[in-house]
């Protein structure tokens, strides 16, 4: 069953709106981590509308549990990952118009080119995850790209509408979870995940993380943030416990 990695990007992004130093992402790392999070992700885009150069410094230097940082894959962010060393990198496609990621990387459609971003990050010791689709084409070239995990995007089962459509889409990520399980690769789930809606992931096989953020941030307005983790994380821990 899988455990919860806590995505701070939009407590960074309140903090933006002003352009001020409060509320600080990394403060909201420390308290995830102390209400259960097992890893903290942040996402160092290329526009730095949320999540800061100085964010990703400091997280690294605080952070005690996984340090999971999402970023394109570009010689640019493959260089600053190196710099900083997080014990994991999630490459994710970025469309600086997109008001978040709107889809899975086509590792399919880039077995050419990531290598020269991939290579370096595992020479460097540090794990590689691919955010992608649930689909059989992706998570092969997943582990033809020497990738250790992958992140499957919850996006369709998250908004699908009706009963039916969230069974299909719950069975297309069950499939996605064996064949990325009987590959070797590690398998994580993550994009729009709610209180209303996680368990069903939750209870998937083989998932060992869940990257949930603005749900959570969004919660925490009425709730308190160690709070919102902590709910977050007994839903998470719900099915194991039958």
């Amino acid at each position: 069953m899988p455990k919860l990695c806590v995505n701070v990007d939009h407590v960074a992004t309140v903090r933006q709106a002003r352009k001020t130093d409060e509320p600080d992402p990394v403060a909201a790392g420390l308290i995830a981590e102390r209400a259960g999070a097992v890893g903290i992700t942040i996402h160092l885009r290329e526009d730095r509308r949320h999540i800061q150069d100085r964010d990703l410094r400091l997280m690294r230097e605080v952070v005690r549990g996984k340090l999971n940082l999402e970023m394109a894959p570009i010689p640019e962010m493959r260089d600053i990952a190196l710099n900083v060393g997080p014990e994991q990198v999630s490459l994710v496609p970025e469309r600086r118009e997109e008001v978040t990621t709107e889809g899975g990387l086509d590792a399919a459609g880039q077995t050419d080119r990531l290598p020269e971003i991939i290579v370096p990050l595992r020479e460097a010791k540090i794990l590689v995850s691919l955010f992608i689709d649930p689909d059989d084409s992706q998570i092969e070239a997943a582990k033809k790209l020497d990738a250790d995990s992958v992140e499957l995007n919850t996006a369709a089962y998250s908004e699908a509408r009706g009963e039916d459509a969230r069974k299909s889409e719950i069975a297309a990520l069950r499939h996605a979870c064996e064949r990325a399980h009987a590959l070797g690769l590690g398998v994580y789930a993550g994009h729009g995940l709610t209180y209303l809606n996680v368990e069903p992931i939750a209870d998937l096989p083989h998932l060992e993380e869940l990257n949930i953020g603005h749900s959570i941030v969004a919660h925490s307005i009425f709730a308190g943030f160690e709070r919102a983790v902590r709910e977050m994380a007994c839903l998470v821990d719900r099915p194991r416990r039958g």
